[in-house]
């Protein structure tokens, strides 16, 4: 049994320290190189991208600022980095074995973007949301769509399978 939660706890370990900043957990993982490139890739995006001064922007709800900082260029990168770095550092702590089991950060990554590149204009409400916020709002419906996808998958190959001689 502690063996079990030790796993999920290294799992979890992974995850947190990625979100906090792409390639720590590849450096706890002793993936020094890839932690490295990581790190330095997440540096390079961020700043060419004004990442921290629009998520400053926007906490302090300076919206329309945030978007006139925005290299939207660079910051489209932003999103498959993290969600990359968030997956290939679970795998290195032993998640990731189902099948298609990469689906729900891939399409997150993608939802994302999405909502990245809608940000300038869209609005709810007549409230323009903003290149931070707007993307954390298309996270659920990546998570969503590619775990239906995932779903989908599994069933398909699962009944393919069974039904072969």
């Amino acid at each position: 049994m502690e063996k079990k939660i030790n796993k999920k706890s290294k799992k979890l370990e992974a995850v947190l320290w990625t979100i906090a900043l792409p390639g720590f957990a590849h450096l706890l993982n002793h993936k020094y190189f890839k932690g490295f490139i990581l790190i330095g890739l997440e540096f390079l995006v961020n700043v060419m991208g004004n990442f921290n001064r629009i998520i400053v922007l926007s906490f302090n709800g300076e919206i329309a600022e945030a978007v006139q900082q925005t290299n939207y260029l660079w910051l489209m990168f932003y999103p498959c980095l993290y969600f990359f770095a968030i997956w290939d550092a679970y795998k290195d702590a032993g998640g990731g074995k189902k099948p298609f089991a990469y689906l729900p950060l891939v399409f997150s990554a993608y939802f994302v973007t999405v909502g990245l590149i809608f940000s300038p204009t869209f609005t709810i409400f007549g409230t323009l949301i903003g290149p931070m916020w707007l993307p954390i709002l298309f996270l659920p419906i990546g998570l969503s769509v590619g775990a239906i996808i995932r779903w989908i998958l599994v069933k398909v190959y699962t009944n393919a399978a069974n039904e072969t001689p």
